[in-house]
């Protein structure tokens, strides 16, 4: 019953009431009712703000895996980007144009309302990117590669991708492959010098996220190999053949589910070892020459502010030099490129930069030497009409004050 009628229905009492005592009586019982209206309001109000906090936590949080725990990894992404797509502009049910096909068929279509690269049923379906220069010889000695896979839900549907490692001058008995699906991965590691590959699998049942996108992600420097499913390593090979090329396969049987998206290589990564010590030299070097420490390295899900598991590795580094430097304070700032409105990437480059701040809190780091701003795409470092510029300006910046 709302305040209103109440109040009307005590009145029609009052009538059958005369006197002083009449208009005391109603007079604490519209009291009542208003502070019950009130106390009412308030509780909406502190409902909507418990949801605002529940929902910014987890906007901060890093990626889980399917059971939950949250996931702390090592991954590092190269930052010069060498091929990109996410699929935008192309056309429903066309062949994706920035990929050439070496068996069967593809087309763009669409999954969970995400663009992506459908894989045809037929056995062995596989594309490559066709990347400028020689489209055969472009991996560089320290890359990153990764991308979005779909893992349906339910034993009734199956999923399997395998990325092949390949060089120019061989027919591939020597390349090394990594196949992956909905229940686990395996691999064939080529080693420098030929010989037997290297083998192995492991279960994914407590990686993957089901009926949802999944993150593959790989690293190579020079001969080591590391690959991660949703920020988990999977793989970690010591001796392993350079490649020149890479490409993407299906293997389908009729129940098969395969989508890809947002492919992303790129040239630069993690170092081969000592890693940890060089990336807290990096830092300090970064903020004592020029007062900042700018990173392409803190990703977040496209088009939200919820951090991409891969990105703590790089915000421990963050933490690690503020701990150790307790007095430092640090405006932490977001960046976006021009691919929407001033609209939605203003207030999202606000939230990412929070989000960042809110991660780095979680790691020890004291709140008040923090402060979070939003630049949208109004602050470029490079040309926007590329999609390497593009990946430059998706950026975070720790100014020093």
């Amino acid at each position: 019953m709302n305040t209103r009628r109440l109040l009307a229905i005590i009145a029609m009492a009052v009538i059958c009431i005369t006197g002083a005592n009449a208009q005391a009586w109603l007079g604490k019982i519209k009291d009542k009712a208003v502070d019950a209206g009130k106390r009412a309001v308030e509780q909406k109000m502190e409902k909507k703000a418990e949801k605002a906090d529940n929902d910014e936590e987890e906007s901060a949080s890093p990626k889980k895996t399917a059971k939950g725990e949250a996931v702390k990894s090592d991954f590092v992404a190269g930052t010069v980007v060498i091929f990109e797509d996410n699929l935008k502009g192309e056309q429903m049910g066309e062949f994706p144009s920035k990929w050439d096909l070496l068996e069967n068929n593809v087309e763009v279509a669409r999954m969970n309302g995400t663009m992506a690269i459908k894989f045809e049923h037929g056995s062995g379906t596989q594309i490559t990117p066709l990347v400028q220069g020689d489209n055969r010889k472009y991996l560089p000695e320290v890359y990153s590669l990764e991308f979005d896979y779909f893992v349906p839900d339910g034993d009734e549907h199956r999923c399997g991708y395998t990325v092949h490692l390949k060089t120019a001058d061989d027919d591939g008995e020597y390349e090394t492959a990594i196949g992956f699906g909905d229940n686990d991965i395996r691999w064939y590691i080529a080693r420098p010098s030929g010989g037997d590959k290297v083998e192995g699998d492991k279960s994914l049942e407590d990686n993957h996220e089901r009926n949802d996108w999944n993150h593959f992600a790989l690293s190579f420097n020079k001969r080591a190999l590391k690959v991660y499913i949703n920020g988990q390593r999977v793989i970690n090979a010591p001796n392993v053949k350079a490649a020149d090329w890479f490409t993407v396969e299906t293997d389908f049987w009729e129940d098969h589910i395969d989508y890809i998206t947002n492919i992303r290589l790129a040239k630069g990564g993690g170092d081969l070892y000592a890693r940890n010590a060089s990336d807290m030299t990096a830092v300090e070097k970064a903020i004592a020459e020029t007062g900042k420490f700018v990173t392409n390295n803190i990703l977040f899900e496209t088009g939200k502010a919820t951090l991409k598991a891969e990105s703590m590795a790089e915000i421990q580094k963050v933490a690690d030099y503020m701990l150790k430097n307790p007095s430092v304070r640090f405006e932490v700032q977001g960046h976006t490129d021009n691919q929407g409105t001033d609209k939605v990437n203003d207030p999202l480059s606000q939230q990412r930069a929070e989000a960042v701040v809110k991660a780095l809190e979680g790691l020890g780091v004291d709140g008040f030497n923090l402060r979070a701003v939003g630049k949208g795409s109004h602050e470029p470092v490079a040309d926007n009409k590329t999609e390497e510029g593009r990946a430059k300006n998706r950026r975070v910046e720790f100014i020093k004050k």
